[in-house]
């Protein structure tokens, strides 16, 4: 077995000592660039991670091959307050989190020092370059690696929000954000930078109706505020805590946890005393809109940490409302149970308010009883039947005859117009929760609070959008479907808020420095500043050098150079800029690349826009995404230990489409760490063979020559599945099948093995520079050229033929129920057959009429003669065309590939092998053998 370990140190530092991956401006070379989504300092990084890693490495590996001038630069993303939570952590000594540390490797000195935020990152800069980039053999510019707490980037963000102040493209205006109640404004999106829980949560806007209810008002929370022509009761919860709570001089009933919350969006929100619900239940409540007094009854359903913990009730337009009515009706003990007069309850009606296609007046109701949801525990069916008629009504929606002023309006008008009345009227408030609980990365609640000065990048501006839009749609964008999607996800995108008021790690906002510029903000144009941060790493640029006037020269051609090095900036700007590649995690869909993609044309000149974007899907376990703070993490170091980090290069790119999550079993990655082993084993194998020149080395160079071909036309698109499916599984076959047929050219393995170690280079770069026998590193050469001459269809097509009279063998032998044969006749199909299928395979291309093909048929000199015979034989191969070989060979052809196989064959079957022309033979097995399958004959 081999020692990967000590294989992976020796090229690493071969590579290192080369200096392979430092780019440098060449002009007569073309140049590519790549990055990947720089992965935030939130803790030691996982097996899940390196995927998308891993996949820009093989990429550019392959591109330096092809003869580009590549820069792969790295940095780190240290914004937010990631690393203040980690600090935190560890100075409050948290058991889980010193354990953590501790098991993967941190020194136990080195806690005390992880105290502090600015350590925090400085260590995990030193892991991620140190034992995770490095160590998976990535050929990285090292010298560009930056980080954004790096005080020469925040004077890289502070010009890039100088330059949106200047395209009019910042504004400030009151926001309600996503708000930790202990660090204070956070980001919640799929990418989870800021948080630790509940990243696909949404905001919600809530309509708050208000119910008179004697001196104060019940505030039910809905979504559906143009429903209210609908309502017949009020639901509460028997068993939640209900609080009195004065806002702007009224006094609000509703759940302990949603007063907290609105605490956070309103000004002098003042907690009372608590109203036990039982005082409030089967009493009666003035209901806005409608002002018709309405029954309070008991519902467990209302959760109340959902909206404000009270809903009001529409039965017809509601599943849950309706279903939570007939659980009443049916049953009298239920009221009882808390007080409530049964009878009230029985005379509840279902009033009409919307039509909706596919729906009558009770949309509920009828979906109810199709779905056959008998009670508030049929939750699945209840969600789905919610779902269905909030999209009908909506989408189709039209308001009924007893909804007032709008009659006949669209739903989905009506709705805003409704809610803007009884705001107006003072029946009604907004109020904004999130769809689930979020949890900082310190460990409190997240909730939504009102900011009234908030900084927004303006991404709703038209022009930017058209012209987002318009570029889109020139990019390479992996997979179709994102690049199909991107156009309408970038005209759905907002204003973002972009800067935070409190304890951040990140860069300062240049024109107020009590906010910090957000970490998606500060995530945008960033690519370009690799190109910088080489001069600021090598001393010849100080961060005072930053200024605004040193970042127009550079990115925008503005004014003149101060000093000679600007000038080396510049031109290494404009050799290697735009960006060629952003890969990211799917999390980036809708959070990173759209603002990526917007601050490029936003700033930049239209020829300085990125050409590409890459989206990788994620490696789970168990059914979700990889995740620290979740579990199922399996360290880095510890799986290039396990494993090696081949065959986890190898795992990424074979073991699914970059484009779907693959699931991490350590069975899979031990599987494809055999296969490395395999090919080691066969190399030693080959290496000592000596032989001379055979039929099969003309198949085995076309063989190797159509792989190399394959290979260059999937990397068009990057494919990087087929590159492995075809370098380690197909390649590998038809070695082993090369040898056991007796090929043992030495001239010809040379050859096929220069091409296999370059194929192997991008994915397994260890490997292939261990299995390499010229001079030279495999990683700093060049991709071997396509010999089209040395392509023989012919030859693969004739060996292709001998693995079918293997298997013809086999079930032949295995049919004559014969202990061992001792003799086996081939069959070489009659002359004319070969014509027959020529024109046949000729015909299908224009048509499938039977009697079409059969005339052209016949219209052959030699084919006249066999009428009967022509006509069976079309139609079998019009009812199988797979009986018509790929490519149809010549009866001499077929001849000699079954002849240069007798020596072969007879070795295998262990019997005598004859070879004869059924043109010569009357056996009734020769009448078999069709062109591309000869007949078998076992005695």
């Amino acid at each position: 077995m081999a020692d990967w370990q000590k294989i992976e140190k020796k090229w690493q530092k071969r590579w290192a000592d080369q200096g392979l991956g430092r780019a440098v401006v060449e002009k007569n070379k073309e140049k590519f660039m790549m990055v990947f989504a720089y992965p935030g300092i939130s803790g030691f990084l996982h097996v899940g991670h390196m995927r998308g890693f891993s996949y820009t490495d093989a990429i550019c590996r392959y591109k330096r091959l092809r003869g580009f001038n590549v820069l792969f630069p790295v940095g780190t993303h240290a914004s937010g307050n990631q690393a203040i939570a980690f600090a935190n952590k560890v100075k409050n000594k948290d058991p889980d989190w010193i354990n953590y540390l501790l098991n993967n490797g941190c020194p136990k000195e080195k806690l005390r020092e992880l105290e502090d935020p600015q350590n925090v990152i400085a260590y995990f800069n030193g892991v991620y370059l140190q034992d995770y980039w490095k160590k998976f053999g990535f050929l990285c510019d090292w010298d560009r690696f930056t980080c954004t707490s790096f005080p020469d980037y925040e004077k890289f963000i502070q010009w890039q929000f100088k330059k949106l102040r200047d395209k009019n493209l910042l504004l400030q205006k009151p926001y309600f954000a996503t708000a930790c109640i202990r660090c204070g404004p956070v980001a919640v999106d799929p990418s989870e930078t800021d948080i630790s829980q509940g990243g696909n949560a949404e905001k919600q806007e809530y309509t708050l109706l208000k119910f008179k209810f004697g001196e104060d008002y019940l505030v039910a929370a809905t979504l559906r505020p143009e429903t209210v022509y609908g309502q017949t009761n009020l639901w509460i919860n028997p068993k939640a805590d209900y609080v009195r709570v004065g806002v702007e001089g009224e006094n609000w009933i509703m759940s302990r946890e949603a007063a907290e919350k609105l605490s956070y969006q309103k000004d002098d929100v003042i907690l009372r005393e608590n109203v036990p619900a039982k005082k409030l239940l089967g009493k009666q409540a003035l209901a806005p809109m409608i002002h018709q007094e309405i029954i309070i009854l008991p519902a467990e359903f209302c959760d109340p940490n959902v909206g404000s913990g009270i809903v009001t009730c529409v039965p017809s337009d509601a599943p849950y409302d309706y279903t939570a009515l007939k659980e009443l009706w049916d049953n009298r003990s239920k009221t009882e149970q808390w007080g409530v007069d049964y009878e009230q309850v029985k005379k509840i009606r279902l009033i009409p308010i919307i039509k909706s296609k596919g729906f009558g007046d009770f949309p509920a109701k009828e979906i109810a009883e199709k779905l056959g949801i008998k009670n508030l525990g049929d939750k699945e069916k209840l969600e789905e039947a919610t779902q269905e008629i909030y999209k009908a009504g909506f989408h189709t929606g039209v308001m009924g005859e007893n909804c007032g002023k709008y009659a006949g309006m669209k739903v989905e008008e009506a709705k805003e117009l409704i809610k803007g009345r009884m705001i107006e009227k003072g029946e009604a408030d907004i109020f904004y929760d999130l769809t689930e609980e979020v949890i900082c990365r310190c460990g409190s609640k997240v909730v939504i609070k009102r900011i009234d000065d908030q900084w927004f990048i303006k991404y709703s501006d038209e022009e930017l959008t058209e012209k987002s839009k318009k570029w889109a749609g020139k990019m390479k964008i992996w997979p179709e479907e994102y690049y199909r999607n991107l156009p309408g996800i970038l005209e759905w995108f907002g204003d973002r808020a972009c800067a935070r008021l409190g304890n951040w790690t990140g860069s300062r906002f240049p024109f107020d420095e009590r906010w910090t510029i957000e970490p998606i903000s500060d995530s945008t144009l960033y690519p370009a500043y690799y190109i910088v941060s080489k001069f600021v790493n090598k001393k010849s640029l100080k961060v005072d050098d930053l200024s605004e006037e040193f970042f127009d020269y550079v990115f925008l051609d503005k004014g003149e150079a101060k000093k000679i090095v600007w000038k080396e900036v510049q031109k290494e700007f404009a050799y290697f800029y735009p960006l060629d590649i952003n890969l990211g995690g799917k999390e980036h869909k809708t959070v990173h690349f759209p603002v990526f993609l917007m601050n490029h044309v936003g700033i930049l000149p239209a020829e300085k826009w990125p050409k590409g974007i890459f989206v990788n899907w994620w490696v789970i376990g168990k059914g979700s995404k990889i995740s620290k703070s979740k579990g199922g993490a399996v360290p880095i170091p510890d799986a290039i230990t396990r494993y090696g980090v081949d065959a986890m290069r190898l795992y990424y790119t074979h073991t699914g489409s970059p484009h779907v999550d693959v699931v991490w079993t350590e069975e899979t990655v031990y599987s494809y760490k055999a296969a490395l082993e395999r090919i080691i084993n066969l190399a030693g194998e080959i290496r000592g063979i000596k032989g001379g020149k055979k039929k099969v080395d003309e198949w085995l160079l076309s063989r190797a020559y159509t792989y190399l071909n394959r290979a260059e036309e999937s990397m068009e698109k990057f494919d990087l599945r087929e590159l492995a499916n075809t370098s380690y599984f197909n390649f590998y076959e038809d070695l082993r099948w090369y040898l056991r047929r007796g090929g043992a050219n030495p001239a010809v393995l040379k050859e096929v093995f220069r091409i296999w170690c370059r194929m192997m280079n991008p994915i397994t770069p260890h490997l292939s520079e261990e299995l390499n026998t010229e001079k030279g590193l495999i990683s700093s050469s060049s991709w071997p050229l396509v010999e089209e001459a040395k392509i023989n269809l012919r030859a693969e097509a004739g060996e292709e033929l001998v693995h079918r009279i293997i298997e013809g063998m086999r079930k032949v032998t295995e049919l004559s129920k014969l202990e061992k044969i001792s003799k086996c006749t081939l069959f070489v199909a009659e002359n004319w057959l070969y014509s027959l299928f020529a024109v046949v395979k000729r015909e299908l291309e224009v048509t499938r009429n039977l009697s079409e093909i059969i005339k052209k048929v016949l219209e052959e000199e030699q084919l006249k003669v066999k009428g009967k015979e022509v006509g069976k034989l079309v139609a079998m191969l019009l009812k199988d065309v797979s009986k018509l070989p790929k490519l149809l060979l010549s009866q001499e052809e077929e001849l000699e590939a079954v002849e240069s196989a007798k020596e072969f064959l007879e070795k295998e079957f262990d019997c005598a092998i004859k070879i004869i022309l059924a043109d010569q033979s009357e056996n009734h097995k020769a009448k078999t053998a069709l062109p591309g399958k000869v007949g078998i004959l076992v005695e």
